[in-house]
């Protein structure tokens, strides 16, 4: 399987066309010539073709509920047997999701959706994984029903608005700063996945692991924090929660400290191949009233 890109590829913009999977393919957008999802466990998915081979699949343009791989017949479209979380590329997809990876989306001809192209593929940009569910599907059998989340770029409109009214997958505004995770991958793997408050590593899936890479200086404006592993805690999601929005503090010590009650909750988790900048601790603590 080819080498997993995460992004946009050089050269080809939003929008751009493909009369066949073969040209798709040579473009890098999406390397396999037959399944829909280019992906592993281990690395995650990059790039998925919608081209309503499932008869779950549904596309509402920003939002696409997107059906995982196997257990279909490719003669009929119809489920015929459960899918599974361990299928590589469902894996991939997973994988993708935890890590934070942005997906490229081709939507192909012949899909049962006003946003498809009238002919070939075409190229409609990043996405993001935002969730996964595991329902009966409408043929009786086991599906993973996938939500992608469009992703900013420059793409040109192409069909009609979306909608604001699905009643089981409510439309969110999806404004994000794609970035490279790998260093937040690099200090979840040297912390395993325990969150260096409390120790946590929370198990989702099987030995799946769960964390968060959290910066300690925020990216983007106003802080413009650097992405690197002295900026970046693997953290929970609830000490992540309270790390952004000021309900603890971490002291140059790594004393963490419950801002509200001035508590010691403890001292910061630490790895000797993590090392961390007293100077974002710094200056995360400013930024926060006293």
């Amino acid at each position: 399987m080819a080498t997993k890109h995460f992004g946009h590829i050089d050269g080809v913009p939003v929008g751009a066309a493909f009369p066949n999977r073969t040209e798709l393919r040579a473009s890098r957008v999406h390397p396999p010539l037959q399944s829909g999802i280019h992906g592993t466990r281990a690395d995650g998915a990059d790039s998925i073709v919608a081209s309503g081979g499932y008869p779950d699949d549904e596309d509402h343009g920003d939002v696409i509920i997107y059906t995982g791989a196997g257990g279909n017949d490719p003669q009929t479209k119809r489920q015929t047997e459960d899918q599974t979380v361990d299928q590589t590329n469902n894996a991939g997809l997973i994988t993708s999701m935890l890590n934070g990876h942005p997906v490229r989306v081709t939507r192909g001809a012949g899909a049962d959706s006003d946003w498809a192209p009238a002919s070939g593929f075409r190229y409609d940009g990043l996405y993001a994984v935002t969730q996964y569910e595991t329902p009966q599907g409408v043929d009786g059998f086991r599906v993973l029903l996938f939500r992608l989340d469009k992703l900013d770029d420059d793409a040109p409109g192409a069909g009609p608005a979306a909608r604001a009214d699905l009643p089981m997958y409510a439309m969110t505004t999806v404004s994000r700063r794609v970035r490279d995770s790998a260093q937040a991958r690099r200090v979840k793997a040297w912390h395993k996945n325990a969150c260096q408050v409390c120790g946590v590593a929370l198990q989702i899936d099987g030995d799946r692991l769960y964390s968060e890479g959290a910066h300690i200086r925020p990216l983007g404006r106003p802080d413009e924090g650097p992405d690197v592993t002295s900026n970046i805690l693997c953290l929970c999601p609830n000490h992540h929660a309270q790390l952004d929005y000021g309900g603890l503090l971490i002291r140059s010590d790594f004393v963490v400290v419950n801002r509200t009650t001035g508590a010691i909750i403890g001292t910061l988790r630490t790895d000797h191949r993590h090392i961390i900048d007293s100077t974002h601790l710094d200056h995360r603590r400013n930024g926060l009233a006293p």
